[in-house]
């Protein structure tokens, strides 16, 4: 009698399961762009106030509102040449702001000053340049959080402005090693100072 060998056969069954995608090429890039247009527009906020450059900062304007040209440096208004970058933010706050009374009194004060510029520096440098992108989402998250309860009630919704979508952003940024592409996170990472302290990855 003819014994038939045949194979075992494997009743194990494999089930697929969802494994962490690693983020796209052409998502990583976009993140990039995202980040470079973020830091440009802190930068730009800073140099305007700085030295006015006519856009929130010595417009010149008629009287129907619309901007026919700019001074320059403009006396009162650059903050190298006198004006204050809080001041007329804070101080226009609506009168049924709940915090309206605390931005007024400290509107044009020189230590409110001296933070809001650093801070648009410094996140701008750091989102331009792709380095302490945790730190940069923090802070900059920070400042968009306190410009949008400044702006209460808002105007054309009830709960989203630019600022709170500004403070989202941020937040994805520092937490998708977003400098790494056209940046210098790499580079920053492998520093000594990130090395022994991580949250300025």
């Amino acid at each position: 009698m003819t014994t038939i060998h045949r194979p075992a056969v494997s009743h194990r069954i494999h089930i697929a399961t969802d494994q962490a995608r690693p983020i796209s090429g052409f998502a990583t890039r976009a993140l990039a762009v995202l980040r470079i247009a973020f830091g440009l527009t802190f930068l730009w906020a800073f140099f305007d106030k700085l030295l006015a450059l006519g856009y929130s900062t010595g417009a010149i304007t008629n009287a129907a509102g619309d901007r026919t040209g700019i001074d320059f440096f403009a006396k009162d208004g650059a903050w190298l040449n006198g004006g204050s970058p809080t001041e007329g933010f804070l101080s226009h706050t609506s009168a049924d702001n709940p915090l309206h009374g605390f931005w007024g009194s400290i509107a044009g004060d020189a230590w409110a000053d001296w933070l809001f510029m650093a801070g648009l520096l410094g996140v701008g440098l750091a989102l331009t340049l792709g380095i302490g992108m945790r730190l940069a989402g923090a802070l900059g998250g920070l400042l968009y959080l306190f410009m949008w309860v400044a702006s209460w009630p808002l105007d054309s919704n009830p709960v989203i402005d630019e600022h709170l979508t500004g403070f989202i952003v941020l937040g994805v940024l520092a937490l998708t090693y977003a400098g790494d592409t056209w940046g210098l996170g790499k580079i920053w990472a492998r520093t000594p100072l990130v090395k022994r302290y991580p949250v300025l990855r």
